[in-house]
Formats: structure tokens, C-alpha cells, sequence
């Protein structure tokens, strides 16, 4: 597949492009038959970034333009995206955020993801059910904004109010909306019909979807954003809009409280970290749980090779199925926000462990009745194909690498925006496990619920190889999972292990032998007549080139002449821009 260069290349030296572009050519690896969904690299010199809409990524390269880093461009991308993506994350929701530092060759984690603040658990158990995903009752304190702080103060370059510039211009003068976009609209017009006036006039302008190739404004989300220029954190978490949000919070029967806002930290951490076929995988850590999932699953996998390929047979998928089967258990498990989190993960990952699970998949045992009933039970273990989530990567001239994922949990959160503010709220309340006072992810207050986000770094040698995520809720793991055996197994060029064929496991009905592998239309017939002979239930949902059920993989890789190639995935709006 050949690549393109950016609209965003300038400056750079023919002869060094042509040795980017046979860098690309040559990383190509084996050819498994059409590939459903072409992505087209893009290769850029000094700067690339890959996003959910091809304004916030265009706005991220012009901050690096302006002598930004990629923390600089990062902040830039992440609050253009609430603008263009309204949908999907914001400053009423969470971000995980690796960031790699190539003066010090180390990786940082922000963990800014939403919190409980100080509910009475109690009194909101007695709550409706409905309560925990829709409407103020359902919203945690958001994080994202104290984490794009808290990575300004550390890491930044440039003036903080100029990174948050250019997403105030985007929203004053509108972003546009793209033919996908206005499908994730069209998806949730009954949410924002439902009873939350602010949103429906937001997002409903004259009471109707808006059209494609219009371009939608955010005044009022500009003015928050103007504050959070000014004030930093404080202009989100302290003043005028955190009393706005408190005070829709009260009248729509919400626990948020100025408190609960003013003392909410993200958390500066490490991220956790796999060895694997010489290469070294880093990813998000507790409270997400979706890389322990693959992770674990990636080391039982480890010595296969899978035929040679391809990864999408019967016998390959049943395989990943035997084994994810028993890992799912031991992640709902032991991963949440917890101290004990990440010995649990290493625990996991430990020589007899993973020998335990690869016997108990090769001999296809069922998992043990009290698992099933426990993930029976675990209402925070949802396969909802409605969660909102962005991931983008940003790398810089230096060599610095962002890596971020970003989420209000379901599309458009709580379906509520507080009057004056244009900030979508997060329903991540629905992410707690309810029923089992002794689940590890129970309620709690200041617990952070776990997520499947799972912004993630490849190495070798110490070296960053690529950066790599999706949106697409419990699909997250399962879209990684099949995009690094692709290319760290299999040897497939990133743009075929991006493209070709979608694929999740699923529980089904509650476990109880309903288990489900989900696929993209393009699994071919004899697959799935081979699959369901194997005990599996089929399911299609969608085309391959839809990506509204099984999310969009975003990628920057390193090339080994220092360039960067942008890999976005066609299946939603993502778009790669560079320098």
C-alpha cells in the first residue's frame, strides 16, 4: 500500500522523503488476501498527529508549528475534539494519557479519569437503575481538564491559554459535520430529544439533526473554554463553572458538590508493562482493566504462531476464544481502582499463572460456576456498543510521543449539559459494579470506575515502535489484541493489521453458554459456518467500513529514520495530518 504524504508536509528535503516512504514500503509484510478497510499511511519530518476529526487534527499540527511540543499539541487536540466530537469526550468526561519523554527515554501516565466524588452510597443504591446512566445522577466528577493541566505543568512548551486557543476558535466559528459524524448524531437523536433542554439546544439546532457539510457552534462552550484559558485548572474546577455545574447538578438530583470538584487530582503514575517476542508493551493502567485483558491474553498466546497466517481462521479465532474465555474472569476480578491493582496484574502475567491459563484453554475447560455467576452479576461488565470514546496520538520533532484516550462513557454521557457551560457531562456511574458489596469495582466515594480505555506504546530495544488505540467500549481490547498479533506476530503491515476484518469475543446472554464472537460482515462465510460448528454463536452487526460497533484504530509509528507515518482509521472520522 503506498503512502501519502500530509496536506500539513512543508519544508522537508525530497531525498528524505523518499527514504521515509521506502521505510514505510518496506515494513509491508505478508499478504492474507483483500483487506476490507484501506488505510492510507500518511508520513510526515518534524510532527504528526492522528484524531477523531480532521479539524482537531489539523488544529494539533499547527501547534507544533507555533514551536509546541506534543504535551502542547496534545491539549490543543484534546479540547478541539470536545468540540468537534461532542459525542464522544470533553471536559465532562475522563482521559487516560501516556506521554513519552525522549530526553529521558521514560513513559508517564495521566490518569484523569472520572471519579465518584462523595456519594452516599446508600442513599444511591436506592436510586432507579436508570439513574446510573442517564441524567445528573449518573455523572462522576470529571477528570480531563486537571489532567490536560496537570500534563501542561509538567511537560508543556508553550503558554497554556495558547493551547487552549485554537479549540475556542472551533468553537465560536463551528466544526464541520462529516457524513459519519451526523450518523452518531442520528444514533442518539432520542437521547438528545429526551428531556434535557440544554443539550437538545445545543446539538439539535432548530429542534433537527444537523446537516452534514454544516458547521456546528459552541458559544457557550467557547466561553468555558475561555475560562479554563485564563484560569487553568481553576477556571474548570473552581468559579463560575464549576458553581454552574454544581447548581444543574442539584436541580437535576446529581451529588456533584464544589468540593467534590476543587479537590478532584489526576493522578501522575506509571503505566503497566508487558514483555513480549522481544518487544516491550506499555499501556494504561488500573483503573483500566482493558489492557490487562489483552496483555494477559497476548502472554498465554505467545509462543503461537498461528499457522503463519491468517489470524481470522476458524481454528485461530477459536483458539483466542479459549483463552480469552479464562482471562476475562481473572481481569473482573483483580483490576479496579484499588491498591492491590496492578500486583494483581503482575500476578496474572507471572510464568505459572500463564501456564495455568494456557492449560485450562488447550484442555477447553468451562470456566468455574461461582466466575459465571459472579460476571452474571457484575453489572460494570457491558458489551454496550454505545460508548463514547476518542483515542489520538501525537508525536513531536524531538521525539516526543502522546498517546491518549478520551471518554464521556456513553455517547453524549448523561445527556446533559448544565445551563451556560456547553459541556457535555460524562455518565460514568455506570461503570461501578452494583450488586456485589465484595466486587473489587464496587461503589465507592473518590473510587474511580474501571474502563477498557487502553492507549497503548510498543518498544524494542528501548526504542518506541508505535503508539496505538480505539474508541469502542469492551471492543477495545479485542480490536488491540488482534492489531498486535497482526503486526508483532504475524509481521502484517500496520495499515493491513488496522484493516483487515473486525473481530470481539463476547459473553452473550449472561454466560450461560451464550458465548458470541462478533464480526465486521467481511469474516468470511466459511468462517462463521466453522465457528458455529465449534459451539460459538455469529454475529455481524455492521459493514467494515461503518465503525460505529467496533471503533476506529488510530496509529503513529516510529520509522527507523526518525519520520513518523499516521495510520487513520476510515471507519470513523479519524483523519492523519503532519509537518
Amino acid at each position: 500500500m503506498r503512502p501519502v504524504s500530509s496536506r500539513c508536509l512543508v519544508n522537508v528535503n525530497y531525498f528524505r522523503s523518499i527514504l521515509a516512504l521506502l521505510a514505510v514500503a518496506l515494513s509491508v509484510g505478508p499478504t492474507f488476501g483483500a483487506v476490507p478497510v484501506e488505510v492510507t499511511p500518511v508520513v510526515a519530518r518534524h510532527g504528526m498527529v492522528v484524531a477523531g476529526h480532521p479539524q482537531a487534527a489539523a488544529a494539533g499540527v499547527r501547534t507544533l508549528q507555533a514551536g509546541g511540543n506534543a504535551i502542547d499539541a496534545a491539549i490543543t487536540v484534546s479540547l478541539a475534539l470536545n468540540v468537534a466530537e461532542p459525542y464522544g469526550s470533553g471536559l465532562g468526561g475522563k482521559l487516560m494519557l501516556l506521554y513519552y519523554e525522549a530526553t529521558s527515554g521514560r513513559t508517564f501516565v495521566i490518569d484523569a479519569m472520572d471519579a465518584s466524588g462523595s456519594v452516599d452510597v446508600a442513599a444511591y443504591l436506592q436510586r432507579p437503575k436508570a439513574d446510573r446512566s442517564y441524567g445528573y445522577g449518573s455523572v462522576c466528577v470529571p477528570g480531563l481538564g486537571a489532567g490536560l493541566w496537570l500534563a501542561h505543568q509538567k511537560w508543556g512548551a508553550r503558554d497554556w491559554a495558547a493551547d487552549v486557543a485554537p479549540a475556542i476558535e472551533l468553537a465560536r466559528a463551528g466544526t464541520e459535520i462529516l457524513p459519519k459524524t451526523r450518523l452518531f448524531y442520528a444514533e442518539q437523536e432520542k437521547k438528545l430529544k429526551q428531556g434535557d433542554a440544554e443539550i437538545a439546544r445545543l446539538y439539535l439546532p432548530g429542534g433537527q439533526l444537523p446537516e452534514t457539510g454544516t458547521f456546528l457552534a459552541n458559544p457557550d462552550l467557547a466561553a468555558t473554554l475561555e475560562q479554563f484559558a485564563a484560569h487553568g485548572r481553576d477556571g474548570f474546577y473552581r468559579g463560575r463553572v464549576a458553581e454552574a455545574l454544581v447548581h444543574a447538578s442539584a436541580e437535576g438530583g446529581g451529588d456533584l458538590t464544589l468540593e467534590d470538584l476543587a479537590n478532584y487530582e489526576a493522578r501522575l503514575t506509571e503505566p503497566v508493562q508487558l514483555d513480549f517476542r522481544g518487544y516491550q508493551i506499555l499501556s494504561a493502567p488500573p483503573p483500566a482493566s482493558g489492557p490487562a485483558l489483552f496483555l494477559t491474553i497476548m502472554k498465554v498466546l505467545e509462543p503461537d504462531t498461528f499457522a503463519g497466517g491468517p489470524l481470522r481462521t476458524a481454528d485461530n479465532l477459536d483458539w483466542i476464544g479459549r483463552v480469552w474465555r479464562h482471562v476475562v474472569p481473572q481481569v473482573q476480578s483483580g483490576i479496579a481502582d484499588v491498591p492491590e491493582a496492578r500486583f494483581n496484574f503482575e500476578q496474572m502475567i507471572a510464568p505459572e499463572s500463564i501456564a495455568a491459563l494456557r492449560e485450562q484453554a488447550l484442555q477447553n475447560t468451562p470456566i468455574a460456576a461461582e466466575q459465571e455467576v459472579a460476571l452474571w452479576l457484575d453489572d460494570s461488565f457491558t458489551d454496550n456498543a454505545m460508548a463514547a470514546t476518542t483515542h489520538f496520538a501525537v508525536a513531536d520533532a524531538a521525539g516526543n510521543i502522546v498517546c491518549a484516550t478520551q471518554s464521556l462513557s456513553l455517547h453524549f454521557g448523561a445527556g446533559v449539559v448544565a445551563p451556560g457551560t456547553g459541556v457535555v457531562l460524562n455518565d460514568t456511574m455506570s461503570n461501578f459494579a452494583y450488586f456485589d458489596a465484595g466486587n473489587i469495582n464496587y461503589i465507592a466515594p473518590g473510587k474511580r470506575p474501571r474502563s477498557t480505555i487502553a492507549p497503548t506504546m510498543v518498544f524494542r530495544a528501548g526504542r518506541p515502535q508505535f503508539a496505538i488505540g480505539i474508541p469502542g467500549s469492551s471492543r477495545i481490547p479485542t480490536a488491540i489484541l488482534q492489531a498486535l498479533l497482526d503486526r508483532l506476530v504475524l509481521h502484517r503491515s500496520l495499515a493491513d493489521a488496522i484493516g483487515d476484518t473486525r473481530v470481539h469475543l463476547t459473553g452473550g446472554q449472561g454466560w450461560n453458554g451464550e458465548e458470541t464472537v462478533e464480526a465486521e460482515q467481511s469474516l468470511p462465510a466459511d468462517v462463521v459456518r466453522d465457528l458455529e460448528q465449534r459451539g460459538w454463536k455469529v454475529e455481524l452487526p455492521e459493514p467494515a467500513n461503518t465503525g460505529r460497533h467496533f471503533g476506529g484504530i488510530n496509529v503513529i509509528a516510529i520509522n527507523p529514520d526518525g519520520t513518523y507515518t499516521g495510520y487513520a482509521d476510515p471507519r470513523r472520522t479519524n483523519a492523519a495530518a503532519g509537518y
